[in-house]
């Protein structure tokens, strides 16, 4: 299990959450978007660990909150002030990287932290 898998599954942040809180504060990740059958989309990102099963994804101006719950997280994705997009999702771990799809855009996320 990578970094990512290790620090939030033991942080309580998937299915199988514990009660410990995640260690708060930033990392480096790297996020990727695909777009229907397009070939992914991926860069670095900076990830804020807010507190238990809260993230905050930022990508250049746009920043994806993510709340984890047991079986769907929810995405609120903002520039600035302004919430652009939102949405429920069922998510999964593979390997290090939490997955997780906008069906009705026939989008796919995926965020590892890198370090």
């Amino acid at each position: 299990m990578g970094r990512l898998g290790a620090l939030l599954l033991s942080a309580g942040l998937a299915a199988a959450a514990t009660a410990a809180e995640p260690p708060r504060g930033r990392h480096d990740g790297r996020f990727c978007v695909t777009v229907a059958e397009a070939a992914p989309d991926c860069g670095p990102v900076q990830v804020d660990v807010l507190r238990q099963s809260r993230l905050r994804v930022r990508v250049a101006d746009i920043v994806y909150h993510l709340e984890l719950h047991s079986s769907q997280l929810d995405v609120v994705l903002m520039h600035g002030a302004m919430q652009i997009d939102g949405f429920v999702a069922p998510y999964e771990w593979v390997d290090q990287a939490l997955r997780f799809d906008d069906l009705e855009k026939r989008t796919r996320y995926e965020l590892t932290l890198t370090r």
